[in-house]
């Protein structure tokens, strides 16, 4: 089984966890430790696991030893109102391969699918979002992907899977279960006019910074339709880091942790990963476990409205734009919004579980004004290729 490969996490940082004051989240939360060994799952929703591996990272310097910097600030926080439970299952070490490695994370992600938990990663470098893509073969065709990067990780396919390239071979290795690709915080200059060529031609879909920078709720409903996330901790600027070795534009602290709230909410994910976490002691530890506090208090506050059942609590609006009708559903209880993808004939439809996008009031306004939505055209053109 899979989980008996996972390192039970060191005597000092689960000392560390019980030397916290009463309620915090190291009082409270499930540790796999030498003495004891794996907690029991029976009840547990989600499970934090850390990734010592970065050797397809071309720019580390260093293997990543140890994530303890993070999980000790995680400890120190208090829980919110939540009522679910949550496991520290320590760390996956670095194989005797990078394809070990890969073996061995498919599989936890597998399990935890099948278990319906949802796994925390903590890496890492982020091609290991990879092997927790290709965990979701076995279990549906068709899932949508987001990654928080200032780049889109296309890379070129021709050459070996790195951290840059690991998005180019979801695309084109079978089987092809990538419906939707998403980014969300990408700046121009890090990415190659090809790469951005390639993915208005996939009618992927793409969100800058500057336009996160003036509306963080953009990301909502691309983050609600997705079923895995991976954050790339270079997408966050270096003053919120606290590293000179960021980047000088990027995210700030309250946006990325706005971003994981988002994740958490969403009822369709179900693997969540934060990658390319910096090694040295302390810097962006903060940061990180407060991500993590906020995607957690986001699952708490699921709606659970996935999938999508019209027939009730919802309200129906219909608009005609040019030859067509648009309709939109907005939800009585969380004031979220959808729109219908219409089954199209005559074509071999991809859609048949993607009937309804999640949009927001924007767009409902734009078809108002006689303007299609641009996620619905890219949606419509992807099920007519």
């Amino acid at each position: 089984m899979a989980l008996e490969f996972l390192k039970a996490l060191n005597d000092a940082v689960v000392a560390h966890a019980k030397m916290q004051p009463e309620q915090t989240i190291g009082e409270t939360i499930k540790l796999h430790t030498v003495k004891d060994g794996l907690p029991h799952l029976n009840g547990v929703q989600l499970v934090v696991i850390g990734i010592l591996e970065n050797r397809r990272d071309a720019n580390a310097l260093f293997q990543v030893e140890s994530l303890d910097h993070v999980r000790e600030k995680f400890y120190e926080l208090y829980p919110g109102n939540w009522s679910s439970t949550i496991a520290d299952l320590g760390d996956v070490p670095p194989g005797d391969t990078v394809e070990d490695t890969y073996y061995l994370i498919r599989q936890l992600t597998k399990h935890f699918l099948q278990e319906s938990i949802i796994p925390i990663f903590l890496g890492g470098s982020q091609d290991l979002m990879y092997p927790m893509y290709r965990a979701f073969d076995e279990f549906q065709h068709m899932i949508n992907v987001v990654n928080i990067d200032c780049r889109f990780d296309l890379g070129n396919i021709e050459l070996p899977i790195t951290s840059r390239s690991y998005v180019g071979k979801m695309i084109t290795v079978e089987p092809y279960n990538l419906f939707n690709y998403s980014n969300l915080g990408f700046q121009t200059y890090f990415n190659s006019q090809d790469e951005i060529e390639l993915l208005d031609r996939m009618y992927f879909d793409a969100i800058r910074l500057g336009h996160l920078d003036n509306d963080i709720t953009l990301a909502e409903p691309v983050l609600r339709d997705a079923d895995l996330i991976g954050v790339d901790m270079s997408v966050v600027r270096a003053g919120d880091l606290a590293s000179a070795k960021a980047n000088p534009n990027g995210l700030d602290g309250k946006q990325i942790c706005s971003l994981s709230r988002y994740s958490g909410i969403s009822d369709r994910l179900k693997v969540y990963g934060i990658f390319e976490i910096n090694n040295e002691r302390n810097y962006g530890a903060q940061l990180v476990a407060e991500m993590m506090w906020y995607f957690i208090e986001g699952y708490n506050y699921r709606i659970f409205e996935y999938p999508v059942d019209v027939s009730k609590d919802f309200m129906v609006y219909k608009v005609p734009v040019d030859n067509q009708t648009l309709t939109f559903y907005k939800s009585t209880d969380s004031t979220r919004w959808w729109i219908e993808l219409p089954f199209i004939s005559n074509v071999n439809n991809k859609l048949k579980q993607h009937t309804l996008l999640p949009c927001d009031r924007r767009d409902y306004e734009m078809a108002c004004d006689q303007v299609l939505p641009d996620r619905w055209l890219n949606a419509r053109r992807k099920n007519e290729v």
